[in-house]
């Protein structure tokens, strides 16, 4: 199966700003709905939010006001733009099809002072 291809993350300090970049195989992913999760190291991964083929969204509880997903002008990239980070949104973020991803390298994300 192809693979989704993470980019974007870094140290941050609290309150800061973030935008993920997700590459997604295929030419046109606006037909489905793709999605960025995280994982805490010794937890389970986590919905973040997604996006489907309509354009509607959903977020995860904890990151609803603060997070937005986006597709891109190119029609195969998604944008996770982060703002008002915490440190307990520290972990490693992926994204992947919705509602069965198959993990690939995913990006770190660090909130710390």
């Amino acid at each position: 199966q192809a693979q989704y291809v993470e980019s974007g993350g870094g140290l941050v300090q609290p309150g800061g700003s973030l935008r993920l970049s997700c590459l997604a195989p295929g030419n046109n992913i606006t037909r489905y709905t793709v999605a960025w999760y995280r994982q805490v190291l010794g937890k389970e991964h986590e919905l973040v939010a997604y996006i489907n083929s309509n354009d509607y969204t959903i977020y995860g509880d904890s990151v609803k006001g603060r997070f937005t997903i986006s597709r891109g002008i190119a029609m195969n990239m998604v944008y996770l733009q982060m703002n008002n980070l915490k440190p307990e949104d520290t972990a490693v973020y992926y994204c992947g099809s919705y509602p069965a991803p198959t993990w690939g390298q995913g990006t770190q994300v660090t909130v710390s002072s």
